[in-house]
């Protein structure tokens, strides 16, 4: 961490991580693939739109889960590369301890809610009909099921912190391998399984988390020797706890603004043409090709920065962020062009049988796309702002571009012009975001990168 030069280390860490990462956005895309195959008897339309509609319309609340799982590993992955940068194991294993407690009060609550608030936080989001009862299922049972979830990030992120990516990569892409080969099985009962249609890929989904948790679980115990989890006798110790969300909080409040952005934009949509939803959905599930690997990117930037603040190396930071913002450029820029010249290809992938999804998804992805031209800067300064424990302004950005610009903007573009205009939303809110973004790395460079000794 301290001494590799630092192109090879973030690619060293960063390349493990964007293969899980890919991996991760391939099955998620599988899924999605497979449940737009559905056939229902009991449907009036396309029984495959309403099953995309259905994962759509549960996905806010499955990233809610996601993002109490990675801010709570944000803020340890944090605590763990600054302590071990500094030499203090005792801090170490304490930030370990503790943050494997706060992962097990996450599951403890989400579980609650898929127990009794499923069809309630489904229909409250426009579900009706068919997409109401699948939904219902899907969400149900990844509330309910999410230990998995919550164990493969807590122990991911200890490998992480260590720099063993590789390792990481492993737990991440076993749980992704068993998600892609228990799909088809399972939606559509093969091999004599029972045919679970939606509730088959939420299952999958989980056995595939429980799955990659315990590998992630077993390589921790085998292969890292840097954390020591001692959990006799353990007491949750609150100083520990108040220091692993003071950094890891902003960041779930960050992605819970996500979750509350897709929900409020998939009732905007609603209101408009249910097929919509569908496309959104279809357009978050590509999207994840090309942010998915850049968050892996940002997974592996977050240590180095952390672990060469503690060291007091300032010129091995700012190579770091220089290096990821090149990464990021270039990845986004690809992406950028695959929307914009192969949509109507991307988009029959998912064939629903449903002509609506190809007329109204064209111009949707199009014009989305134009945002991946400046979301490569935000997403990497964002990282430093976390890695460097100023997750507030993190928080900020995403309020300003999510919640004060996206929302009321997609509102207002849907009256004027319908589905026509409300796809520019997220350029639009892009933009503010980049203005954002660019005032507080200039201000973390004055306060707190400027004046760290470059201790070679």
């Amino acid at each position: 961490m301290g001494t590799q030069p630092v192109g090879r280390l973030l690619l060293g860490l960063g390349l493990p991580m964007i293969a899980s990462m890919l991996v991760s956005a391939l099955y998620n895309v599988v899924d999605s693939i497979f449940v737009a195959r559905i056939t229902d008897i009991n449907s009036t339309g396309s029984a495959g739109t309403d099953a995309l509609v259905a994962v759509g319309l549960a996905f806010p609340f499955q990233t809610l889960m996601i993002a109490f799982a990675a801010g709570t590993g944000v803020g340890m992955n944090s605590m763990l590369s600054k302590a071990l940068g500094a030499g203090d194991r005792e801090t170490v294993n304490k930030a370990a301890d503790n943050g494997l407690f706060s992962y097990a009060m996450c599951f403890i609550a989400f579980f609650l809610v898929g127990a009794f608030l499923p069809k309630f936080l489904i229909r409250s989001s426009g579900g009706s009909g068919l997409a109401l009862t699948y939904g219902t299922q899907y969400l149900r049972i990844v509330c309910m099921a999410s230990f998995g979830l919550f164990t493969q990030f807590c122990f991911e992120r200890m490998l992480q912190a260590t720099g063993k990516t590789v390792l990481s990569m492993i737990a991440q892409m076993t749980g992704a391998i068993i998600n892609i080969i228990l799909d088809p099985i399972l939606i559509f009962g093969y091999f004599g399984f029972p045919e679970l249609k939606v509730a088959g890929a939420a299952v999958a989904t989980v056995v595939g988390q429980i799955a990659a948790g315990c590998m992630a679980v077993y390589l921790n115990h085998t292969k890292n020797s840097e954390v020591q989890l001692k959990l006799r006798g353990f007491r949750p110790d609150r100083e520990v706890i108040g220091r692993i969300y003071a950094v890891g909080f902003p960041s779930i409040i960050m992605q819970s603004i996500g979750s509350v952005m897709t929900y409020c934009f998939n009732r905007i949509l609603g209101s408009l043409n249910e097929a919509s939803i569908a496309v959104f959905t279809v357009y978050f599930k590509l999207q994840s090709f090309f942010f998915l690997p850049l968050f892996g990117l940002n997974n592996a930037l977050i240590p180095i920065i952390a672990y060469n603040y503690g060291a007091q190396k300032r010129s091995r930071m700012i190579k770091a962020i220089k290096l990821s913002m090149v990464f990021a450029f270039c990845f986004m820029l690809f992406g950028f062009i695959m929307f914009e010249v192969f949509p109507a290809n991307l988009l029959r992938i998912f064939d629903t049988k449903d002509p609506s999804l190809i007329q109204l998804g064209v111009p949707a992805l199009r014009t989305i796309a134009f945002h991946f031209l400046i979301a490569w800067f935000c997403i990497i300064a964002g990282s430093t702002f976390q890695a460097l424990g100023n997750g507030v302004y993190s928080l900020i950005v995403s309020i300003a571009r999510q919640l004060v610009v996206l929302i009321p903007a997609a509102w207002l573009l849907a009256k004027l012009g319908g589905l026509d205009l409300i796809w520019w939303s997220f350029p639009i809110a892009e933009l503010m975001s980049l203005i954002f973004s660019s005032f507080f790395l200039w201000r973390i460079n004055r306060d707190i990168i400027s004046k760290v000794p470059d201790h070679v």
